[in-house]
C-alpha cells in the first residue's frame, strides 16, 4: 500500500467513512455478487469503513473484512461492532490464510498500489480462494499517467494485463468489464474470476 495513501486515510477516517455512508450505494457490484458468490467464508480486502461487510453478512455471506488503514478499521468496528475486522497491507496480505474462502472481494484498492505491486497483489488475491473460489476485483481507471488527488492518494495509471496475465494462468475469467460505478461516478475496471484448481491450471499450461 502506498505510504501517502494510507496516511491520507489514517489522517481523515471519519469523514471517508461518512462520505461512502452518503454514497449511493453499490447496488451494480452487489447485483454481481449475489450472481456469482457462493456460500461460504468470504473476506472483503481494502474494507475501508466497512460497508460492504455489512451488506455481505446481511445478504447470506460469511465476511470478515481486512483493511491497510487503521483509522478505517476504527470507523468500521465503531459502525459495526459485531463484525471481524483486522490489519494487513497488499500485497503481502501477512497473516491472511490461504485457500480459506469461498469468496474475495476486493473494491477498488488495487489503483493505491505502485503498478510494480500490481501483478504480485493479484496473485496474492487468488491465493487466498479456495479451489472453485470467487474472486471480485476492481480498480479505478487512471488514463495516462499515475497521479495524487488533493488529499495525496495514489491513483496508479496501469495496464490491465497486470492482472488478467495472473488470472490467466490461476483462475476462469467470469466477467471482464469497465463501467461507471453507481456508487461513486467512476471509471471502474470490473472482474470476476473462479480459481481452477492446481491440477486443472498445470494442464492449461501444457495443452
Amino acid at each position: 500500500m502506498d505510504s501517502q495513501t494510507l496516511a491520507a486515510y489514517d489522517h481523515a477516517s471519519a469523514r471517508y467513512a461518512q462520505e461512502w455512508r452518503d454514497q449511493p450505494p453499490p447496488d451494480d457490484m452487489y447485483a454481481l455478487l449475489r450472481q456469482f458468490f457462493r456460500p461460504g467464508p468470504t473476506v472483503d480486502v481494502g474494507c475501508g469503513a466497512g460497508r460492504d461487510v455489512a451488506w455481505m453478512n446481511a445478504n447470506g455471506f460469511e465476511c470478515s473484512g481486512i483493511d491497510a488503514s487503521c483509522g478505517l478499521l476504527q470507523q468500521a468496528r465503531q459502525a459495526y461492532p459485531s463484525l471481524s475486522f483486522g490489519r494487513a497491507t497488499l500485497p503481502a496480505l501477512d497473516g491472511v490464510p490461504a485457500g480459506a474462502y469461498e469468496n474475495v472481494l476486493c473494491e477498488t484498492v488495487l489503483m493505491h498500489l505502485d503498478p510494480a505491486q500490481i501483478a504480485p497483489a493479484t496473485q496474492r488475491l487468488v491465493e487466498l480462494l479456495k479451489p472453485a473460489g470467487t474472486l471480485y476485483l476492481s480498480w479505478r481507471v487512471t488514463p495516462g499517467a499515475s497521479r495524487r488527488d488533493d488529499q495525496g492518494r495514489l491513483y496508479a495509471a496501469f495496464d490491465a494485463g497486470a492482472v488478467m496475465n495472473v488470472l490467466a494462468r490461476e483462475a476462469e475469467v467470469l466477467s471482464d468489464h469497465e463501467v461507471v460505478s453507481a456508487s461513486s461516478g467512476k471509471v471502474i475496471h470490473r472482474v470476476l474470476a473462479r480459481r481452477i484448481a492446481r491440477d486443472t491450471a498445470s494442464n492449461r499450461q501444457d495443452s
